[in-house]
């Protein structure tokens, strides 16, 4: 099983995602962004300000969650934000296409929520510009339907939501 952790940056997916795999002994973290990083340093990345942009990495991303699923007898668990339709349709219904077995969530917050835990987590200038332009607009698109699951993080625990997952993935 996947259980893909979706929502804007500030949501809280990471140390949910961790939590989760603490609670499970053998889930695994599949993290996404590493393909990003790994492209981003093999290939010319003129005029490409998203690693999401490149079709490269969706088909990446579909792959190896694809593998790292077939290889784990355990959940692999996955943050990582999609908010376009467009590139969520490709990795999650490709994903689902293939007969993996896929749990998404979409964690929510409010936007003084997205911002106050963005300017305590940052330390990189430019990490902190990038994330504060993007969180509000990716939180609106992610309250589309379509994004369901969704999962309220506004005063609730890692733990709470984290239990609140894996007693519904599980299902």
């Amino acid at each position: 099983m996947v259980i893909w952790i979706n929502g804007a940056f500030g949501a809280g997916k990471t140390r949910v995602a961790r939590r989760i795999v603490a609670l499970r002994p053998g889930a695994s973290l599949f993290d996404p962004e590493q393909i990003g990083f790994m492209l981003r340093r093999l290939l010319p990345m003129k005029g490409v300000a998203d690693f999401q942009d490149l079709p490269l990495w969706r088909a990446l991303t579909v792959r190896l969650v694809q593998e790292a699923a077939a290889a784990s007898a355990r959940p692999v668990i996955v943050p990582m934000t999609l908010a376009d339709p467009a590139y969520f349709e490709e990795v999650i219904g490709g994903l689902r296409a293939s007969g993996t077995d896929i749990r998404h969530f979409t964690l929510t917050a409010a936007p003084e929520t997205l911002r106050r835990r963005l300017r305590r987590r940052l330390d990189w200038p430019s990490s902190r510009r990038w994330a504060l332009a993007r969180a509000e607009p990716y939180a609106a698109a992610l309250a589309d339907p379509a994004f369901a699951e969704h999962v309220d993080t506004d005063g609730r625990t890692v733990a709470e939501i984290a239990e609140g997952i894996l007693t519904r993935a599980e299902a």
